[in-house]
């Protein structure tokens, strides 16, 4: 008889409850291993076609180094309706010792007709009545499903046991080091405990009234393990193994997303991570069994080690209602967007609990509909309306408003009055409509460039230079064409952006005659330059280069726009009017040109399609420039309306 067998046969359970959790802990990172090679083996039969996963970090990490378990999802197959595993008794018979080792000390704790006595029974007699070498769909089901609300399982059962060892644990402590309930550790144990707690408590602040993140620690043969339950969630739970310089860190989680999310916090600590999340298949229980992942910490001595729990302890905390920011987050942005935040005010430790706490997207909501002047309407998110880049700003503005707020002890009212402040900021500062203004101007300019360094350099001579010019020249213009859609889609639904719609498709006349133009070259080249002399390239350089440099004063009028009304009023407006008033300027320029330019042209050209061509060439330069000025009037309004300013 085993000592623990003799001091549990004097009724002295108590005093074997320590043991009991050991082993329990270890049995529950083995049935976690079991459920996912089930999982594997399913998948694989539904698809054979697909790469069996290498499970064998994670076997390993279990202490499950066996060939036939390494070997089980590689074999089973899909006959008739069922799953075909010729090792399914050994892998029941494995579940079964360890689910009555997990059990143990649990229901040495809670009365005979406690609800997990009767449901541990159930499933234990349930098991012995599997078939030999094959399982249902059901079954499978009801093995690995972790639904609340869709009948008991496996997975349910393991998940409530983990939960009451945790509890366990915490009435078993013969020592809380920071926190953190302890048992039966050796002394250099105690250093590496309160590393992980230095890391969990420095930020463990930022999950404010949320439950979690209790953590319990004690020694098993040669090594040290930490465990945290993070929050409520049962399946939500993280374990660490440390043995001499090497940690392994065990992770699983109802959201593949999340746990993807905790990979990338963590990678900067050095944790090299096995790909056990992405075989998760959507194919078993509608996706929604839990991930587990392991990652794996070589350190270089023990202040790597104690620095790498310090890191992982501090960023446990931005996983507590991760997945409930996240959606709350997609109501005003994208989800790779909503995933950046997290990231970011995790990075910056502020965290997404206190602005869940204070409203979450109830505040946002509100200061959206106090916006005023029809900034918003129903339906649309804040990045469509104050673009992405100014949305994300913003979103991570409110987390830290929310912070400081809770952590200062203020009220949520606070906090809400803060909001629409600083949403009201945005839209007043935000420029939307300019950018997309801004962002066809430039391809005004990048078409101008175009045909001025193609007369400058002679592409009219060259019939492969002229063709390149010309491909070049469309691709910008159908891009430019692509932003006029995208005003007047949005002028279809917001009122405000009706001037933007009409001057940018003033200004996409630009865009038209500088392509026309950039073709023109491209028909010159193709054996049209009878009569050409140095006078008439350069009357017709200089026009490109007059229209290029009324597409660069554009392009300066926009980016001044965005500034107007704001400090140094005088000198925006100033410098504003001067770059407009060069832009009329350039017209004129251009109209004196085009008179010289056909003077030339009529004198040195008698070939009738050169001449054509020339003139015509000529003709719709100066036509760009007339575009232009149109152009600069109508900004001019706009910005000056926009900002409340005289012009």
């Amino acid at each position: 008889m085993q000592k623990t067998q003799a001091v549990a046969s004097l009724g002295q359970h108590r005093l074997m409850l320590p043991a009991w959790v050991k082993a329990a802990l270890s049995a529950n990172d083995r049935l976690k291993v079991y459920l996912t090679v089930l999982q594997a083996a399913a998948s694989h039969a539904a698809h054979p076609h697909r790469d069996v996963p290498d499970l064998s970090k994670e076997i390993a990490a279990a202490g499950l180094n066996t060939a036939w378990l390494h070997e089980l999802a590689a074999v089973a197959r899909r006959v008739d309706e069922d799953l075909y595993v010729p090792d399914l008794p050994r892998l029941v018979k494995c579940v079964a010792d360890d689910l009555t080792t997990m059990a143990r000390p649990v229901l040495e704790t809670i009365s005979v007709g406690d609800e997990l006595h009767r449901r541990v029974q159930h499933r234990l007699e349930w098991l012995v009545g599997l078939a030999a070498d094959r399982l249902t769909d059901r079954q499978i089901h009801d093995l690995t499903h972790g639904h609340r609300g869709e009948g008991d399982s496996l997975h349910l059962l393991v998940m409530d046991l983990h939960k009451k060892i945790n509890k366990v644990c915490g009435d078993l402590a013969s020592e809380v080091i920071a926190g953190a309930n302890v048992w039966d550790l050796l002394p250099q144990d105690s250093l590496r405990v309160e590393a992980f707690m230095r890391g969990l408590n420095r930020t463990s602040i930022l999950k404010f009234d949320h439950p979690g993140l209790d953590t319990a620690a004690t020694r098993d043969g040669e090594r040290l393990l930490i465990q945290n339950d993070i929050g409520t969630n049962d399946a939500h739970v993280l374990v660490i193994q440390v043995a001499a310089h090497a940690i392994t860190l065990t992770y699983s989680d109802l959201h593949r997303i999340r746990l993807e999310f905790f990979q990338v916090l963590l990678e900067p600590f050095g944790a090299k991570w096995s790909g056990l999340e992405s075989r998760t298949s959507a194919d078993l229980n509608d996706g929604a069994a839990y991930s587990v992942s392991t990652a794996q910490f070589d350190c270089a001595d023990d202040a790597a080690v104690e620095a790498a729990l310090e890191g992982i302890g501090s960023r446990i905390v931005f996983l507590i209602d991760w997945n409930r920011a996240r959606k709350r987050l997609q109501a005003f942005v994208e989800k790779e967007d909503a995933i950046a935040i997290l990231a970011e005010v995790a990075r910056l430790d502020i965290g997404h609990r206190a602005w869940l706490q204070v409203g979450g997207e109830r505040l946002i909501f509100a200061a959206m509909q106090a916006a005023g002047d029809g900034a918003f309407r129903i339906g649309d998110r804040l990045d469509e309306i104050v673009g992405v880049a100014d949305a994300h700003a913003f979103l991570v503005a409110v987390m830290r408003l929310a912070c400081d707020a809770l952590r200062r002890g203020q009220p949520a009212a606070l906090v809400a009055d803060e909001t629409r402040m600083l949403l009201a900021q945005h839209v007043r500062q935000r420029t939307s409509e300019l950018d997309l203004l801004a962002e066809h101007a430039s391809y005004c300019q990048a078409l101008a460039q175009a045909v001025s360094d193609g007369l400058a350099h002679g592409a009219e001579r060259s019939g492969k230079a002229a063709k390149e010019l010309a491909a070049r020249s469309k691709a910008w213009e159908r891009k430019a064409d692509h932003l006029v859609m995208q005003a007047r889609d949005k002028a279809e639904r917001h009122p405000r952006w009706r001037p933007v719609a009409r001057l940018i498709e003033q200004s996409d006349d630009v865009a038209d005659a500088l392509e026309e133009a950039a073709f023109l070259i491209s028909l010159i080249a193709d054996h049209h330059l009878k009569g050409w002399n140095e006078d008439v390239r350069k009357v017709l350089a200089r026009l490109a280069d007059t229209v290029l440099q009324a597409t660069q004063d554009q392009v300066k009028a926009l980016a001044i726009a965005r500034t107007l009304g704001s400090h140094g009023e005088s000198v925006d407006n100033d410098a504003f009017l001067g770059a407009t008033w060069r832009v009329l300027q350039a017209e004129r320029q251009c109209d004196a040109m085009l008179r010289d330019a056909r003077r030339l042209i009529l004198g040195a050209v008698q070939d009738a399609p050169s001449l054509m061509l020339a003139n015509d060439l000529a003709s719709t330069l100066e036509l760009a420039s007339d575009h232009l000025l149109a152009a600069a009037y109508a900004l001019r309004e706009l910005a000056f309306d926009k900002a409340g300013v005289r012009g």
